[in-house]
């Protein structure tokens, strides 16, 4: 029997839209999405792990229905984010996944949190954005102050979804599309500014909690490079690619994705 919560709770100085989905004494997953979207974007997940899992989704600050904000913070204000909302419902025992930006705030836990989840899946992200690539994220950041989001939407989506995806899942796309669309300005720019500060390489040497790398293979964005980056830094951590998916990998090929994290939640379990 699967049962839900949703509500908006405040942590950490802001309002948290969230919602807990699944079975109500099932091992728990708290998912983290990437910078632009809603809680939705992990409805291929909820609707394949419901039956098995207790789910925490939530919408980031500045996204969503969460409140929106308007005040520099880092990535490891995104990570009290996280902590204190699983505190206060009850996921401090959860695998944490989070794609993206939400992968970068798995990081931030993961070195600042230690022993908070059972697990960290990063997906689709990165340790560090390369200095060589900041000025990319700089226009970005110029252009969503100066003329809002709509005209970074078309690109956005040319990097998160493969050609092939994006020509015979127009609907699906055009859907993500409108969540990009839909995001306050001031927190995809505050969070922007919190990705270009970041910086974690070093010190992922000091993560302890088991990890599970998963990029995306034709993630022209957050390449598979950067993924071997986290694994290799963090202690006995394992990296499996999803095969034929860019960016948002767990809607291009959620099949596969489904099946890397739930393999890796088994063995965790002690049920593999």
């Amino acid at each position: 029997m699967s049962e839900f919560e949703h509500s908006i709770i405040a942590v950490n100085g802001v309002d948290l839209n969230y919602r807990i989905d699944g079975k109500p004494e099932g091992p728990k997953i708290m998912f983290s999405n990437s910078l632009a979207t809603n809680l939705s974007m992990w409805d291929p997940q909820v609707e394949a792990l419901k039956n098995r899992y207790r789910i925490l989704r939530y919408d980031k600050r500045g996204h969503g229905d969460s409140s929106e904000f308007d005040t520099p913070i880092t990535m490891q204000t995104l990570a009290q984010d996280a902590v204190d909302l699983a505190r206060e419902v009850g996921f401090l025992d959860a695998h944490f996944v989070g794609l993206s930006i939400g992968g970068m705030t798995g990081q931030a836990i993961g070195i600042h949190h230690p022993g908070t989840f059972r697990s960290l899946s990063l997906c689709a992200t990165s340790s560090q954005i390369p200095t060589e690539m900041h000025p990319i994220w700089r226009e970005r950041i110029a252009l969503v102050k100066e003329k809002g989001i709509e005209p970074l939407v078309a690109s956005t989506l040319e990097r998160w979804f493969s050609e092939g995806y994006r020509d015979s899942h127009a609907d699906k796309v055009a859907a993500i599309g409108n969540m990009v669309r839909n995001t306050s300005t001031t927190g995809y720019n505050r969070c922007s500014e919190a990705i270009i500060q970041m910086n974690f390489t070093e010190a992922l040497a000091g993560v302890e909690t088991p990890c599970l790398v998963v990029p995306g293979e034709l993630d022209p964005a957050l390449n598979v490079g950067m993924s071997e980056v986290i694994r290799d830094a963090i202690p006995g951590a394992r990296m499996e690619i999803v095969k034929g998916a860019a960016h948002i990998s767990n809607i291009e090929k959620a099949d596969a994705f489904n099946r890397i994290i739930q393999q890796f939640f088994d063995g965790i379990e002690g049920t593999a």
